[in-house]
């Protein structure tokens, strides 16, 4: 009786053809990503010598139908004064009010949220849409 085990061979995966497509294709992605050009659109865009931006304290909404909205809260044009203090306050340096209105309201109501900052001590500044008609 012959109780000897025959030696198995291991089974191997070769991989040696797989370096070689790894090598091809990552030296394709890096050719490929260089041809890409990332400005297919060309934009001027506006340059300033300082910083624009302007911290918002308050953003107060104005409807066409002449109602004032701030956090959401619709808001009477005599209570705003008491509602606005107490942001302005916190940050009294830097305080700026900044008005969000549609172009079809009345000039007048975007003019008395100016007033309530400018007697807060705040700065108001309208925000604007940059699209052309």
């Amino acid at each position: 009786m012959n109780l000897r085990r025959r030696l198995k061979g291991h089974q191997e995966l070769h991989a040696g053809a797989l370096n070689d497509i790894l090598f091809i294709l990552l030296f394709f992605f890096l050719i490929v990503s260089t041809l890409a050009n990332p400005n297919v659109i060309k934009l001027s865009q506006p340059k300033a010598k300082s910083d624009t931006k302007a911290k918002q304290t308050v953003i107060v909404n104005v409807k066409p139908s002449g109602e004032y909205i701030i956090n959401g809260k619709s808001v009477t044009i005599a209570d705003m004064k008491n509602i606005i203090q107490p942001y302005v306050t916190k940050d009294s340096t830097q305080a700026t009010i900044a008005i969000n209105a549609d172009k079809t309201v009345p000039l007048d109501d975007v003019v008395a949220v100016m007033r309530i900052a400018r007697e807060l001590g705040a700065r108001a500044t309208l925000l604007v849409d940059n699209r052309t008609p």
